[in-house]
């Protein structure tokens, strides 16, 4: 599996955040420390609480990280696309896993054992600096998270997921209108933290003031919602 990678590796290695200042050698060194990995669509790649401590790089597909309660509800914290890391903090303090990591399409990932990445960091201590910046930015979606948690009801932390949605993956549609592709009320509830009935009932608020409706396997999103005319949004 590797070898069909090893051409390009060191070169997706650098279009890693946490990677994209390290001399050729450096990230030549990483590149070699890698082994590739394919997952199936639902397929677990650790679990909270797992004692595995490997840093993973997504180089095809999505994984989302969750928390699961007892009775399998899930709680995404957030989705991983190409160029993604994750496993940084069980890698950096030798912990078990803080939150689950599960596919959430067919994907091929690299993953990096702790002592290899430990071993690069002692002759490229850049590399630490760059894993604190991620960490940090982490550490601010969590904030804004729990601020979402904390002070918006479920329409509107829902109709909040559709806006950073579209920012990034949202197309125009003929009429204006801003188009994600659909998701189940489950999907949803697991994202923003909520149940299937709330979601059902936050659609319809949000349908009843036309800032989302539905169409043909898409949400599609009043470009008025929350200033999202004034984002950049691909044609």
């Amino acid at each position: 599996m590797i070898e069909k990678y090893k051409d390009s590796l060191r070169d997706s290695i650098k279009k890693i955040a946490v990677f994209r200042n390290l001399p050729d050698r450096y990230a030549q060194l990483i590149a070699d420390g890698f082994s590739m990995v394919n997952f199936r669509k639902g397929d677990p790649i650790f679990y909270q609480s797992d004692k595995s401590t490997d840093l993973y790089v997504v180089f095809r597909g999505k994984v989302r990280a969750s928390l699961l309660n007892r009775e399998g509800e899930e709680f995404v914290l957030d989705v991983f696309g190409e160029g993604d890391f994750f496993g940084e903090m069980s890698l950096l303090d030798g912990r078990p896993r803080s939150a689950s990591a599960i596919a959430n399409e067919d994907a091929a990932l690299g993953f990096l054992r702790r002592d290899k990445f430990l071993e690069t960091i002692k002759a490229e201590p850049m590399i630490a600096i760059e894993m604190l910046n991620a960490l940090v930015h982490r550490l601010r979606k969590t904030d804004d998270v729990i601020g979402t948690l904390a002070f918006l009801d479920v329409s509107e932390r829902l109709l909040k997921f559709f806006r950073e949605i579209a920012k990034t993956e949202g197309k125009k549609d003929k009429d204006g209108l801003l188009k994600i592709k659909k998701q189940t009320h489950k999907e949803l509830a697991s994202r923003i933290g909520s149940s299937r009935e709330a979601i059902s009932k936050a659609l319809r608020i949000l349908w009843f003031k036309k800032l989302v409706s539905e169409r043909d396997g898409y949400f599609l999103v009043s470009p008025d919602a929350g200033g999202l005319s004034e984002e950049k949004v691909s044609a």
